[in-house]
């Protein structure tokens, strides 16, 4: 019976969500998202589709939204979490799918591979975060901790930890190997949406629908700084290769490149339009990519330097929700309410700089 009553208190703050966030950008984004979720899976894999000269694989399997995606570590493999409520796992370099995971009982927001490619976390409205094998695609841990959705998750540069963040308002930070909760972190006023390491792995990046980045001792959980320049929810965060840097995306539409030792706003990139936010650095760090627009299903390119805008990719049928580098740079993957998952070659065709 309890079951059943977190079942039913779990969709009616679904609902809630989904009639808040129209009321904020709209009831014609609202009838877009609805769109988006009801349209008929195509099965298979089409490679045939270009974008502005790009070479482009799509990868088709979900029968819902997908909300994230991300590269393994080799850059060999892809995942993708859906509002279908499975993870699965691709061949990044022909589209054939590898493994299907099913577990949660509700969507998933987020997945993340190890930095070894070995382990898969996903984080899910269900309030959970698994852990899976992932060769094998079994599931090896369930940490629950959380009172809220778990809309994202990320894994220590090293691979012994693991930071999600919940629609509870707070950063919880997970021991791997045991499954214990080492921290909690608390401080934003509103739902945090994402979190990101530093690429030492002593920094934590989170980002919420307060309006805020904020960035904390990834040992001891104190806050260091709070940044604010956004005029509406923030959605996505990253960390730059070199850790000097911060990205962050937010429903105003814009990204905003910060500087990661003082919280100072280094540069403002507008979009002309609004939505669900995910933005990624290249490996180099001199480009960044964003996935912002709702509407139209395009991936913004920046060149970091200049700020001006080096590449814009279209092809999604609906809008965006995660952007990301494969490892080598050369690779560019983004997930939609399409219910499909593209990766395009970004490289140059003169294999110079974009």
């Amino acid at each position: 019976m309890q079951s059943q009553i977190e079942r039913i208190t779990r969709r009616r703050r679904y609902n809630s969500f989904v009639v808040g966030f129209a009321t904020a950008v709209g009831l014609v984004v609202f009838s877009v998202v609805l769109g988006s979720l009801l349209i008929d899976c195509q099965e298979g894999v089409n490679r045939s589709g270009t974008d502005e000269g790009q070479k482009t694989l799509t990868l088709k399997g979900h029968t819902k939204s997908v909300n994230c995606v991300v590269f393994s570590p080799d850059g060999k493999r892809l995942a993708s979490a859906s509002v279908d409520g499975t993870v699965k796992l691709w061949n990044a370099a022909t589209g054939q799918e590898l493994l299907t995971l099913k577990g949660h009982e509700f969507q998933v927001f987020s997945v993340a591979f190890s930095p070894d490619g070995h382990r898969l976390a996903s984080a899910s409205m269900d309030g959970t975060v698994k852990l899976w094998n992932a060769a094998t695609g079994q599931e090896s841990l369930t940490l629950e901790g959380h009172t809220d959705w778990v809309m994202s998750v990320v894994f220590s540069p090293d691979g012994q930890w693991l930071a999600s963040a919940s629609m509870d308002r707070t950063i919880q930070a997970w021991d791997v190997g045991t499954g214990q909760k080492t921290l909690t972190l608390e401080g934003h006023t509103d739902h945090v949406t994402s979190v990101a390491f530093s690429p030492d792995g002593k920094r934590l990046a989170s980002a919420s629908r307060d309006q805020t980045v904020r960035v904390w001792d990834a040992v001891t959980g104190d806050e260091l700084l709070t940044l604010k320049g956004h005029e509406f929810q923030v959605y996505g965060v990253t960390f730059s290769p070199d850790g000097q840097r911060l990205a962050s995306v937010g429903v105003d539409g814009t990204v905003k490149v910060w500087d990661a030792a003082t919280g100072q706003e280094s540069l403002t990139l507008e979009v002309d339009t609004i939505g669900f936010a995910s933005v990624a650095f290249s490996p180099d760090g001199k480009q960044l990519a964003s996935a912002l627009s709702l509407l139209d299903g395009r991936v913004n390119v920046w060149d970091v330097a200049t700020g001006e805008e080096s590449l814009t990719l279209e092809g999604h049928k609906h809008g965006l929700t995660s952007v990301m580098f494969s490892p080598d740079g050369k690779r560019l993957a983004s997930a939609s309410g399409d219910q499909t998952v593209k990766v395009r070659d970004v490289t140059p065709p003169n294999g110079g700089q974009q």
